[in-house]
């Protein structure tokens, strides 16, 4: 399937649109997960979210249903095992009939889903260290795989986010997450291997990395070490941690055709974190 390129009367608006689509997100139950799920819905489009909760955080999913509600978009809400392929991919077959069914054709996925553990190196149990890889990794390659047999199914061209993290691409001072750090540089790896095989279908996949985040779990951690917020700042060069709002609109770009260029790529977002020493 070959790419089409936006028109030059392409209004930069309708670049950045997701009306008429529905996308998935891993992770969707709170936090990071659904504030990309009402990043979709803000742009227009449908979301599915999945999570291995059995329910998802009550107040932040008012607040995503409400506002779908009042743009005539649906938020629906799936328990899923993100490494469990058979009922992960029959999960995102059903989604897809269901978002054809009302006019909204599946678009693509957000694989957010991942845990993370801070153990030091010398201690980290083999059992703790296989099951990160095999959530952030292995679930991420099985619903990425899942929502890529979807589209290619129905012939239709899409766009796939994997959520990695500048810990990718880092070793954060004053963390011990050898795991969890070696999983998202697999991540990476993994988008610019399936970019390759997928672009002839016409689905981008790229990943958005970003930098320290202030979220319920950061906030706890930086209350049991106030020194490892000192050092965190020390590489801020705004001046401030990220908040899971920043990660809103690079999510939309990535998504929406106006990045339809645009595959196979790493979005690091960590306000300027990594760029100095």
């Amino acid at each position: 399937m070959t790419s089409v390129p936006p028109s030059s009367t392409t209004p930069t608006p309708q670049l950045f649109s997701l009306a008429g689509k529905t996308t998935a997100v891993t992770g969707g139950g709170r936090g990071l997960g659904i504030t990309f799920a009402q990043a979709i819905v803000e742009a227009g489009g449908h979301v599915a979210c999945l999570d291995i909760l059995v329910s998802p955080s009550q107040t932040e999913w008012e607040r995503l249903t409400t506002l779908a509600k009042s743009h005539n978009l649906t938020a629906t809400y799936h328990h899923c095992d993100v490494t469990e392929e058979t009922s992960a991919s029959a999960l995102l077959e059903t989604i897809a009939t269901d978002a054809e069914a009302k006019g909204a054709p599946f678009w693509g996925i957000v694989a957010c889903a991942g845990i993370q553990q801070k153990v030091p190196a010398l201690e980290y149990p083999v059992a703790d260290f296989e099951h990160i890889l095999r959530v952030n990794v292995t679930g991420t390659f099985v619903t990425c795989k899942a929502a890529a047999n979807v589209l290619v199914k129905r012939k239709s061209k899409g766009s796939i986010v994997m959520i990695s993290s500048m810990s990718g691409n880092i070793a954060n001072r004053g963390l011990t997450c050898t795991a969890y750090n070696t999983s998202k540089s697999a991540v990476q790896q993994m988008c610019r291997s399936m970019a390759q095989e997928w672009g002839q279908y016409g689905i981008r996949i790229n990943t958005l990395s970003p930098g320290y985040i202030r979220t319920n779990m950061t906030d706890e951690l930086l209350q049991a070490e106030p020194n490892l917020e000192k050092t965190w700042m020390a590489g801020a060069l705004l001046q401030r941690l990220g908040v899971p709002e920043d990660f809103k609109a690079p999510l939309v770009f990535l998504l929406a055709e106006g990045s339809s260029f645009t595959t196979g790529a790493n979005f690091r977002i960590d306000g300027g974190h990594c760029a100095s020493a």
